[in-house]
């Protein structure tokens, strides 16, 4: 984000303001909660679907989760299906000691890395690879792809106010709300960012760039992986036709989930 550019001008925050907020979040960030979407659900109080019906982000969000579970659990535990595998894969290995060294000792600064800067569990690897496809494809199609959504008409959702918005109940003119909302031309191009953020450039969740897997076993996780998004794909398009909702939550079908971040 350079500086004047469309975060100042399109958002109250500006570029300074996402930059601090990204020093917050990553100061309080961990891995083994933030990072790990059951966890992540139950700091926040909404894992338990009694406590908060219909929370379509949860529910959907689940099934994924698990799909991308079994199948990092079962590449990981046949590539390592002996421990000492795992602790003599020094690029693994230097991978967690990276992740979880302070940044001031030239580190990543990670908390909550499984195993505390060395992996010594299969499990731990699994947790790790699972939090980072599941954060770079479902995660990400959750809070990004919906931005035209929820940005593109400003009293919906304004990502800048040019006053301070009312603080009472207290009946306000048309005057007064466009005052506080962008202009045309601020809108427009609001509008111009969110659609480009929700575009969706590559395949697939699962459907690969290139192929550069050709072990027969990974080929057959990879299918059955495959199978099962389907399977989600079906649940989640039959759950869309009884949710009591005028617009449908298809954020997180697998045919619209991107295998990556390419903004």
């Amino acid at each position: 984000m350079t500086p004047g550019g469309w975060a100042d001008k399109c958002t109250t925050l500006g570029r300074e303001g996402m930059f601090e907020l990204i020093r917050r979040g990553i100061e309080e960030w961990r891995m083994d909660v933030h990072g790990t979407f059951p966890k992540e659900l139950e700091s926040r109080g909404v894992l338990d679907s009694k406590v908060l019906p219909n929370y379509c982000y949860r529910d959907d969000g689940m099934l994924l989760y698990k799909a991308i579970d079994a199948y990092t659990t079962k590449i990981i535990r046949y590539y390592y299906d002996k421990i000492d595998k795992l602790k003599e894969d020094t690029e693994i290995q230097n991978l967690a000691r990276e992740l979880s060294t302070p940044k001031e000792d030239g580190g990543a600064g990670i908390r909550g890395v499984p195993g505390g800067g060395r992996f010594k569990r299969v499990e731990d690897v699994i947790m790790f690879c699972t939090c980072v496809i599941f954060t770079c494809s479902v995660q990400h199609t959750a809070v990004n792809f919906t931005q035209y959504n929820e940005y593109a008409f400003p009293p919906q959702y304004p990502s800048l106010l040019l006053r301070t918005p009312p603080i009472d109940k207290s009946v306000r003119s048309e005057e007064d709300i466009t005052s506080i909302i962008p202009d045309k031309a601020t809108t427009l191009e609001i509008m111009s960012i969110t659609k480009l953020f929700s575009l969706r450039p590559s395949k697939s969740l699962a459907e690969w760039e290139f192929q550069s897997q050709f072990d027969p076993f990974a080929l057959k996780a990879e299918k059955e992986f495959r199978e099962e998004l389907q399977n989600i794909s079906a649940t989640i398009s039959q759950r869309n036709k009884e949710r009591d909702a005028i617009i449908k939550y298809d954020y997180l079908n697998p045919s619209n989930i991107p295998n990556n971040i390419s903004v």
